[in-house]
């Protein structure tokens, strides 16, 4: 039996509309099983802490489980490429960091596109940076530290996590800002460039404000000034460097991405939930426990926030020439 041909153009049309309403009906329903969060850090760094946080909230609200995976190496570069091959379902989620932004200029050959090949979803967290010395450093200030390293090039000893680590980076900029020579001594991690900092062993570190702060409290350490554009709650007596040099701004931030052409229902449905949790004063609270403040967006304003940062970063890292 012949079909008609306006018949048949009907049944085209209808077959090509059901891939369309499967998928968004999926997104509906979303999530109907585990999701798997991959996080490129060890378990209790901050990374970590923020995303058990948000898996959490992801729990109990979708009713499903939340898997942490720490997938640990190359700066995260490994779990960044575990979810760029992931399937684009919303069943594998990464904890997108400044650090991700960084390394698009610290590595030459990554195997993937940051916005290209990752969908922001919601951003969690911003994190401060604090410049910290010995009580007995001869600089009291800011402006004395630049006057001391501007008569003593070289001479200074910046330590750091590691090359590209966020010590190093909100150092490096600090240098290039004030036209001043600092020695950068890299270390294999925040923590032990810290105790040699507490040891008098280098002189300075531009430190996570999470893991100096209880040594700037107890006097072990001289807090010189904050490296957000204003003076934050927490240490309402320490400038912001930025009173000092005008424009410096250093920080780092944390949220969630997931493969890139996820749907974008489920993308949204994502970035509800987590902006509804930054809304929480409770967990806004255990944010700023981790030294950071909450930092909601749209995933759209992720997107662009992160375009417009690894572009400020990548032009500090090479013009340092750091890799």
């Amino acid at each position: 039996m012949e079909i008609p041909r306006r018949k048949l153009l009907r049944l085209a049309a209808g077959a090509a509309v059901l891939p369309a309403l499967s998928q968004r009906s999926t997104a509906q329903d979303y999530p109907t099983r585990p999701i798997r969060l991959i996080v490129g850090y060890q378990a209790g760094t901050a990374p970590d802490l923020i995303g058990r946080m948000i898996g959490q909230r992801f729990s109990d609200q979708f009713g499903q489980p939340v898997i942490i995976e720490n997938h640990v190496g190359a700066s995260s570069n490994i779990a960044a490429e575990l979810v760029v091959r992931a399937p684009s379902d919303g069943y594998t989620l990464f904890e997108l960091t400044s650090v991700n932004s960084w390394n698009v200029a610290l590595f030459d050959n990554l195997k993937f596109d940051l916005l290209r090949d990752l969908a922001p979803v919601a951003s969690i967290y911003r994190g401060i940076g604090v410049v910290v010395v010995l009580p007995s450093f001869p600089a009291k200030t800011l402006g004395e530290l630049i006057a001391y390293a501007k008569a003593n090039p070289g001479k200074l000893r910046m330590g750091s996590g590691g090359i590209g680590t966020p010590q190093h980076l909100y150092g490096e900029m600090f240098k290039q800002m004030c036209g001043i020579d600092m020695l950068h001594v890299p270390y294999r991690g925040g923590g032990r460039s810290l105790a040699d900092l507490l040891g008098g062993h280098v002189d300075i570190m531009f430190d996570t404000l999470v893991t100096s702060i209880e040594h700037v409290r107890s006097n072990e350490l001289r807090a010189l000034g904050v490296t957000s554009p204003t003076r934050i709650a927490l240490l309402p007596n320490i400038p912001a460097v930025a009173e000092v040099v005008p424009g410096y701004e250093a920080d780092g931030w944390q949220g969630i991405a997931a493969p890139a052409n996820t749907p974008v229902e489920i993308i949204d449905k994502l970035n509800r939930q987590v902006n509804l949790a930054l809304a929480d004063p409770k967990f806004g609270a255990r944010i700023s426990d981790l030294g950071g403040v909450p930092f909601a967006t749209s995933p759209s304003e992720f997107r662009n926030f992160i375009a417009e940062f690894t572009a400020k970063w990548s032009k500090i890292i090479r013009s340092a020439d750091i890799r």
